[in-house]
């Protein structure tokens, strides 16, 4: 039977305590530890990653809490996204940055149709192609579902109960993460997706469809 796992060199010297601190610059030193690692992580960063980094009395909400404080002036903040937090900017300068960064690696455009049929599976999920047609009036082609999974921003559900055993799709953590959402209780309504980026009503009319009315949402 293998003993206790003995500690690294750097476990040893890493002092979650700092209880040698006086009270405010040991509350610093936490807030700084805490941001230094989400900004440096490229996925959202969990609560179970954070909690280590600050003493067993802190309180990692008002961490948080005082980083986003902090951080009011500048445009970007703190946001919790996925189940974990990361840093973002803000929607004021989405346009700036569209105009002068190229698009980063992975990051796709998604049509009118796209965008509707994601939105349609993330509000009323799981879904099949049945049930995606009798909510957007029209036929959903398999091509435009396998682009979306291939995209990673759905996947395959539980079958559903219904003649043929027919899949469902659902949506995964990387639709949460692209869209800053921390859960799908989070979906916002149809001005909101549009700000998000998930929609545009105008490219939906122009391809031939309309988003479904606000009293079709989810319940």
């Amino acid at each position: 039977m293998a003993g206790p796992r003995r500690k690294t060199d750097d476990e040893d010297a890493f002092d979650r305590e700092l209880a040698d601190l006086p009270a405010d610059l040991r509350w610093r030193e936490w807030m700084n530890r805490v941001e230094a690692v989400i900004f440096a992580a490229a996925e959202p960063v969990p609560r179970a990653v954070l909690a280590p980094l600050v003493g067993a009395g802190c309180n990692l909400d008002l961490i948080i809490d005082d980083i986003r404080a902090e951080l009011q002036a500048r445009p970007y903040d703190l946001v919790a996204v996925a189940g974990g937090w990361r840093h973002l900017t803000r929607p004021a300068y989405a346009g700036a940055i569209r105009s002068t960064v190229p698009t980063r690696p992975g990051r796709t455009d998604l049509s009118a149709a796209e965008g509707l049929v994601l939105m349609a599976i993330a509000c009323f999920q799981p879904m099949t192609r049945a049930d995606l047609a009798a909510v957007l009036g029209r036929s959903v082609s398999r091509d435009l579902i396998g682009g979306l999974r291939r995209q990673g921003f759905i996947a395959a559900g539980p079958r559903a109960p219904q003649p043929g055993a027919p899949y469902t799709y659902v949506t995964t953590p990387a639709f949460l993460r692209h869209f800053g959402l921390t859960s799908l209780r989070d979906l916002p309504d149809i001005e909101a997706l549009e700000d998000a980026g998930l929609l545009s009503r105008d490219r939906m009319r122009q391809d031939g469809f309309a988003p479904p009315s606000e009293e079709d949402g989810p319940d």
